[in-house]
């Protein structure tokens, strides 16, 4: 049973992994299409307003392609290097208000998102008549490359477009052609927010679904683990009660045979022996079956005979009874209360402090202490002994139905597992509450506690 449990286990746990892997995929690729759909409309909407970047000021365009024609026929007729065409393309004079007006002009037509660009340079090339090439610049887009702009790097920014223009020379130099090509970049301010909030419905629906088998999952597997417990506990308790109950019957019918001899009825000492025998195996058997009965009622089902009683007197007569059957015990009273009445249960009350003493005999104890306090309006009894005392893992299921402290796998004390159970049931019956502090050879402390 436990190992078919493990592997149900191990398996759910496996297909819920599977699960969660496949629903981040799926979450993932929606992230990836949402961006590209993203930078799809933003390319589309910035494409529509650069429009070749004519319509940004036509002067400044015109600015900018006559400096190109300029440093193009300088190269050729004056020999310049490539370095200083480079350093005065990079460096031209309309860069700023370049970068100002496109600014003013996506802060005007795109007014929800800020939008940071650059146009980076990427070739500078002149063909001559004979259609020979001269290359002054050609490079990969790199933000040392810029013209105009404001972005101060291209790691988060993505590629708009690009733009290739042609130039013929002017009147005086005009066997030649002038090809460049620039990239225009920009950059979203906070665009994973805005992806995000475009996918919030996704996201929502994919974390409450995880969520959900998670929770699903929890519920099974608390399930499966409570179903093992009850089948320990119901075998546990049937073992048990059959070892319980076979000892009396057991007598019981030995008994019968014996009084079945004439010798033994015509005896009436040994008669009467048998006769008691009989009896307390009866009593014995009619106890047993009726804390297996009396489990069956919970706190709520149990009539309570409430009157009120003087606490220290009604615990000294439950001293006075467990020392006359307890001879060997050391049992001590430190009652800290005076004449304190409490509205109680005497029978019921009795029989679940008369419980908890025989579960310290039962585990070791040779020496008891019942200890009465009066803190803020609420009186506690405190038992505590010196037995062999409870591992703290086990303090959570002490009060359980059917459940006994066990030494290893095996019981070392005889009873059903229902003291404590009635005990707690008890106690809540009357608004009160048990606790306990132990640990594994250090005995244990039961404090019930009743408000005044």
């Amino acid at each position: 049973m436990k190992q078919r449990i493990n592997l149900l286990i191990a398996f759910s746990v496996i297909a819920l992994i599977a699960l969660s892997v496949v629903q981040c995929y799926l979450v993932k690729t929606t992230y990836d299409y949402k961006v590209a759909q993203f930078h799809s409309e933003i390319k589309e909407e910035i494409a529509t307003i650069s429009n070749d970047y004519s319509d940004i000021d036509s002067t400044i365009v015109n600015k900018k392609d006559l400096l190109y024609k300029q440093l193009a026929e300088h190269y050729i007729r004056d020999k310049r290097t490539k370095f200083k065409i480079k350093n005065a393309l990079l460096q031209n004079q309309f860069r700023g208000e370049l970068t100002r007006k496109l600014q003013l002009k996506f802060e005007r037509e795109i007014p929800n998102i800020t939008i940071d660009f650059a146009i980076v340079l990427n070739k500078f090339i002149i063909y001559n008549s004979r259609k020979k090439t001269d290359t002054i610049f050609s490079e990969k887009p790199l933000i040392k490359n810029k013209l105009y702009g404001n972005l101060a790097s291209l790691d988060n920014a993505f590629l708009v477009r690009n733009y290739v223009g042609t130039t013929s020379g002017s009147s005086q130099m005009q066997d030649y052609k002038l090809l460049t090509e620039d990239s225009m970049y920009v950059s979203v301010m906070d665009w994973e927010t805005i992806i995000l909030k475009r996918m919030r419905m996704v996201l929502f629906l994919s974390l409450l679904s995880i969520l959900t088998l998670i929770i699903l999952f929890v519920i099974a597997i608390k399930a499966l683990i409570k179903q093992k417990k009850v089948n320990d506990v119901k075998t546990d308790f049937i073992n048990n009660i059959t070892h319980e109950l076979k000892t009396p019957l057991t007598t019981l019918g030995i008994s019968t045979k014996i009084l079945e001899r004439k010798d033994i009825r015509d005896n009436e000492v040994q008669f009467n022996t048998i006769l008691h025998t009989i009896t307390r195996q009866n009593n014995r058997l009619q106890n047993l079956i009726d804390q297996v009965m009396s489990s069956s009622l919970g706190e709520n089902k149990i009539e309570l005979q409430k009157e009120a009683i003087d606490s220290e007197i009604f615990l000294n007569v439950i001293i006075a009874d467990f020392k006359i059957s307890n001879p060997k015990i050391n049992l001590i009273a430190d009652f800290n209360t005076s004449k304190t009445t409490l509205l109680l249960d005497q029978f019921h009350l009795t029989t679940a402090i008369q419980n908890v003493l025989e579960n310290a005999v039962k585990y070791g104890s040779t020496t008891i202490s019942i200890k009465t306090e009066l803190i803020q309006n609420q009186f506690n009894i405190s038992i505590k002994d010196n037995g062999i005392g409870i591992s703290k893992n086990k303090h959570s299921l002490l009060f359980d139905k059917f459940y006994r402290v066990e030494q290893g796998n095996l019981h070392n004390t005889k009873g059903l597992g229902l003291g404590l159970y009635y005990v707690n049931q008890i106690i809540k019956a009357h608004q009160g509450s048990i606790a306990v502090i132990s640990d594994l050879g250090k005995g244990a402390i039961f404090t019930i506690m009743f408000k005044v």
